[in-house]
């Protein structure tokens, strides 16, 4: 099969991409061992499937996300749209380390860095990951825009930017998309994000869209997990919460085997149904399960099927937090 395409943002700002995108930070970091081979394999399967938007980020790694997937578009720059981010800063001597920078010099120079990583002459997409609260949106977002027309940027975004600062940022810039984690058990923005993301014309780019891998049901302990495996320190996967919020996924289970598809082609089924408007990312390292979440694109739902997704997963009864510390969170 050959992926569809979405359009995220509008006029002079708007990207086509395809109907799903790929995420590879864990190509490198977060979950468990990196193999470069096996995960370049996988990219270049993904450009043949027809996903054309990769997101990467400079903190990945860090920094080595970026060159992995330059490598791997290498010859391929004109079948993909090119996404990554800048702002999450960490010390490569002590990665633990992190603080957030929106300082126009920084995203200038963060910019350059990236384009050299990347080995391409542009960025299709370049996001600020994290909102920093000591410098106006406006400033951050003016230097983006100064990257834009200098012609080394085709379009910005933002991530886990709140309903205030997304309609601040607008109005120095049209903001291509949003990128925020949404899924059936994240559901944070459909009250005031959603919204205001159609008005202004924005795209929605959920990551985690599987629930960090919860929602395929093929995660029942953490025990098999790698041990600087991120989710073993992630509250929704860990004591009671983990138990708990099993409990939930085995709706969805019960309702995928019912449809003949995975729980995960189920989980993403719903998350491409919220909308022409929304593009998710799921990230995997192996081709096999690449190919399951393209095959998602395919599975229809009806509105009966929808609404009782919808039920299996109330918000209010997922438990445990989304990261051990909100505190960079825009809210």
């Amino acid at each position: 099969m050959t992926l569809s395409t979405r359009t995220l943002g509008t006029g002079d700002a708007a990207l086509v991409v395809s109907t799903m995108g790929l995420g590879c930070m864990g190509m490198s970091e977060f979950y468990g061992d990196s193999d470069d081979a096996t995960s370049t394999a996988t990219i270049r399967r993904a450009l043949d499937l027809g996903v054309t938007l990769l997101d990467t980020a400079d903190m990945y790694g860090p920094f080595v996300n970026e060159e992995l997937v330059g490598r791997a578009i290498a010859g391929r720059r004109d079948e993909v749209v090119v996404a990554t981010k800048f702002g999450n800063v960490r010390d490569p001597e002590n990665p633990t380390a992190r603080r957030i920078d929106g300082s126009p010099a920084y995203v200038h120079a963060a910019c350059d860095a990236s384009l050299a990583r990347l080995g391409v002459d542009h960025i299709d997409l370049y996001y600020q990951h994290r909102v920093d609260r000591s410098v106006p949106i406006e400033d951050t977002v003016g230097a983006m825009a100064e990257l834009v027309a200098a012609g080394k940027v085709r379009a910005i975004g933002l991530s886990e930017a709140s309903a205030t600062t997304i309609r601040r940022a607008a109005t120095v810039h049209p903001i291509t998309a949003l990128q925020t984690e949404y899924s059936l058990w994240t559901r944070h923005v459909e009250d005031e994000i959603l919204p205001l993301l159609r008005e202004l014309g924005t795209g929605l780019v959920p990551y985690a869209p599987l629930g960090r891998g919860m929602l395929t049901g093929a995660i029942t302990t953490t025990a098999d997990l790698a041990p600087d495996d991120f989710r073993r320190r992630n509250p929704r996967f860990t004591g009671d919460a983990l138990e708990h919020n099993l409990s939930l996924v085995a709706a969805v289970r019960a309702l995928a085997d019912q449809k003949g598809v995975t729980a995960g082609q189920l989980a993403l089924a719903w998350v491409l149904a919220q909308g022409d408007d929304v593009v998710p990312i799921p990230g995997t390292k192996r081709i096999a399960y690449l190919e399951e979440n393209v095959a998602a694109a395919e599975v229809t739902l009806s509105a009966e099927e929808l609404d009782a997704l919808t039920a299996a997963i109330p918000p209010s009864e997922v438990r445990g937090e989304r990261y051990p510390d909100l505190s960079s969170i825009d809210r």
